[in-house]
Formats: C-alpha cells, sequence, structure tokens
C-alpha cells in the first residue's frame, strides 16, 4: 500500500483535473441543450405536440445530468479545500458526505479524472468504507445525488412545463388547440357579444375626439410635459397658461419719491419759461444754495 502522503498529492492532482473537466463538459452541455430547445420550439410551431413530448424527455435528461455534474463539481472543490483532513487514516464527519457521493456516483459518469478520484479514495479509505458507500447502506451520500441518478421517466408534469417554458421563451403560440377552444367558449358564453361589436364600432364623439392626445412620435416630444386641461361647460377651448414672474406693486414710500420727481419736473419746466415766475431772477437758472432750500421745504 503506498504512503498516505503520496496518496492525497496524487487525489489533490487528480482534483484539479476533474474540475476542470467537469467544468467543459457543462458548458458543452449547456450549448448542445440549447440547439434542442430551439428544435423543440420549432416542432411545436409545426403542430407536431408528440414528436416533442417524446424528444423534450432527452432535454430533461440533460438538465439532470448538468446538475450532477455541478454537483460533484462543488465536492471535487470542498475537497480540494480541505485536502489537509486528507491525511488521517479514517475519514473525517466534515469530508464524509463529499468522499462517499464520488466514489458512487463517479462510475456513472463519463469524466475519466473523476473516476481517477475514486479508485484513489478507495484505495486510501479501504474496500469496506468503498463498499458502504457504493450500497449506501448508512445513508451518507447526497440524497439529491442519489435523486439525480434514479433513471425513472420524467412526469407528465415536468414535460408539460418543459414545453410550456420552451414556447414562451422561442416566442411560440403553445397550446394552439386550448387557446382556439377557450377562445370559442368566450363567445359561445356571452349573449351579447354581437352587440358589444356594434357598440366598439360606432363612431366617436366630439367631446371624446376633444380629449384625444396626438400621437408622441409626430413632434419631438419636450423634457417638460403638461397635461392640457380637458374642455369644461364654462371654458369650451381650455389652455395652457404658464406661470410669469410676479407683478410689483409699489409700496407707498415709493409712490411718494414719484410724486415728488413729477412735481419737480412740472416746476423746473414752468421756471424754465422765458417769463419767469416766483424765485427765478432775470430767468437765470438757480444755485445749489436755492436748491437746496426747495428741498426742504418740499420734506416738511
Amino acid at each position: 500500500m503506498a504512503p498516505s502522503s503520496s496518496v492525497v498529492a496524487k487525489i489533490k492532482v487528480q482534483l484539479k483535473l476533474s474540475i476542470s473537466r467537469l467544468r467543459m463538459v457543462q458548458q458543452k452541455d449547456t450549448a448542445i441543450a440549447k440547439q434542442q430547445r430551439r428544435a423543440m420550439a420549432q416542432l411545436l410551431e409545426q403542430g407536431k405536440e408528440e414528436s416533442a413530448r417524446i424528444r423534450v424527455e432527452n432535454i430533461i435528461h440533460s438538465d439532470i445530468t448538468t446538475e450532477l455534474l455541478e454537483i460533484l463539481e462543488l465536492y471535487c472543490e470542498l475537497l480540494l479545500a480541505r485536502t489537509g483532513m486528507l491525511e488521517a487514516k479514517e475519514c473525517d464527519p466534515g469530508l464524509e458526505e463529499a468522499v462517499k457521493s464520488i466514489i458512487y456516483a463517479a462510475p456513472r459518469t463519463d469524466i475519466k479524472e473523476l473516476q481517477t478520484v475514486r479508485q484513489l479514495l478507495v484505495e486510501k479509505y479501504g474496500k469496506d468504507f468503498a463498499l458502504t458507500a457504493v450500497e449506501n447502506s448508512d445513508g451518507k451520500v447526497a440524497e439529491r445525488v442519489v435523486r439525480k441518478l434514479r433513471v425513472d421517466p420524467p412526469e407528465r408534469a415536468l414535460v408539460q412545463a418543459y414545453l410550456e417554458e420552451i414556447a414562451r421563451t422561442y416566442g411560440v403560440a403553445w397550446p394552439k388547440r386550448e387557446q382556439v377552444r377557450e377562445e370559442e367558449e368566450d363567445d359561445s358564453d356571452e349573449p351579447g357579444a354581437g352587440q358589444a361589436i356594434k357598440v366598439l364600432e360606432a363612431p366617436l364623439a366630439t367631446e371624446e375626439l376633444s380629449k384625444a392626445t396626438p400621437p408622441r412620435d409626430l413632434v419631438p416630444r419636450s423634457p417638460v410635459s403638461v397635461a392640457p386641461p380637458s374642455p369644461s361647460t364654462d371654458n369650451l377651448n381650455p389652455r395652457i397658461r404658464l406661470p410669469g414672474p410676479p407683478e410689483l406693486k409699489p409700496g407707498a414710500r415709493m409712490t411718494g419719491l414719484k410724486k415728488t420727481a413729477a412735481t419737480e419736473a412740472r416746476s423746473e419746466q414752468k421756471e424754465g419759461d422765458p417769463g419767469g415766475r416766483k424765485g427765478l431772477v432775470g430767468g437765470k437758472i438757480p444755485d445749489v444754495d436755492e436748491l437746496a432750500k426747495r428741498f426742504a421745504d418740499l420734506k416738511r
């Protein structure tokens, strides 16, 4: 039997190879599944429902296999992160589920690197441990791994759900028969269906036309939109009035200053006449002292 340290080193190398291989296979299966889904959509569009129901089982099986490979990839990453715990002679409880799940599921996959990891784990922990994992007598294998490896035909509800999801993804109107049947039942159940059509075909009233808004594509839309007011009996042609700047009303002091300025202007006009009145000597312009005296009289 090889030393434990050398076996652990081999397990570590094979775990890395298994992780990269598992990811590659998952990507390949996902690409193939997309092509198969597109083919299923074409069958549904052509009305070949029975053929689509049979072929969609391959897509379901492929999705289950991809999910199983993803779970095994997570277990490989767990063992790779805890390689120090593999040095012990007995399997650590924290690694038991991952180790036994890999031993249980590896022979049912096509990943050679994962099968090599399984052989090294069997060599590390012994045949009795491997037999317990293969038979799952202690129930330590993950339940989701056991469920993914069951060879059972998919349920009818699952097949129907897959077909509906494929039709919705690729824009196929399916199931067509049920849609036509529902439309016929709706038409037959409504006694006044013909009257409703007549009402819909009636011409629009003038008031409704006035409320209608023009298409948005005709005029470039402004960043600020204001909904037009609807016409009423008080205002048949409403208009939108945008708020303008507020009107400033002069105060009492400003009004008094304006009156004083107007009075001074009139007095200056009268004093500027060639005839001359009071306060003027020979029609001359008053000097600064006389103007100051007049302002003082006005303030009183």
